[in-house]
């Protein structure tokens, strides 16, 4: 027998009952620090995936159940985009939108003694189409073409309005008015490009 078990078996109870629990305990933490907590180390990262996993269900699941609603948002969205357009046009549309302004003016029994577009101001994604504009009429001919484009189907600015030449002709007060009409229109993206290759 190896000598060192035998000394070991020759110690007191005491002494063997002590080295037993030395053994037993250091084989627990040798078990304890080599497997389990490796283990729960692991266990706790595939916790953690597991509930990053289990949220982005959960929201998916949320969108999936709510897919209508944003359907419908969607296509509000579409139709106010929409909708935006039409209140601002595209180049080939200015020419008719200037010529219902006149038209409106005409309509309302205003003399147009000037009707001059400006060059264009380019903004982001719009440019602003200002036209000097000079009629003569009754103050409720002007009030009415003023009315008249205010209902237009597109945005038309009416400002540095001016009034003039107040004269009293067969009983009727008539004036002549300066103002300034800017409308507005889309810039399509190859406009954009353009416009930078440009600069």
């Amino acid at each position: 027998m190896d000598p060192q078990v035998e000394k070991i078996l020759k110690l007191p109870t005491k002494q063997k009952v002590a080295l037993l629990i030395l053994v037993l305990v250091l084989e627990g933490l040798g078990i304890f620090f080599g497997l389990y907590q490796p283990k729960m180390n692991e266990l706790k990262e595939v916790q953690s995936r597991l509930d990053e996993l289990q949220k982005k269900i959960n929201e998916d699941k949320k969108v999936a159940d709510n897919i209508s609603k944003y359907k419908k948002e969607y296509e509000q969205l579409q139709n106010d985009l929409t909708m935006a357009l039409t209140e601002l046009p595209n180049q080939k549309e200015i020419p008719s939108l200037l010529t219902s302004i006149s038209s409106a003016g005409k309509g309302a029994g205003l003399d147009f003694l000037l009707f001059k577009p400006k060059p264009e101001e380019p903004q982001d994604f719009y440019a602003a189409v200002p036209v000097d504009i000079s009629v003569s009429g009754t103050f409720y001919n002007i009030a009415d073409f003023f009315t008249a484009v205010a209902n237009l189907p597109r945005i038309v600015n009416i400002s540095n309005v001016s009034f003039a030449d107040i004269k009293n002709v067969n009983g009727r007060t008539t004036l002549k008015v300066n103002c300034l009409a800017t409308t507005f229109r889309f810039i399509d993206k190859k406009e954009i490009k353009d416009e930078k290759k440009g600069k």
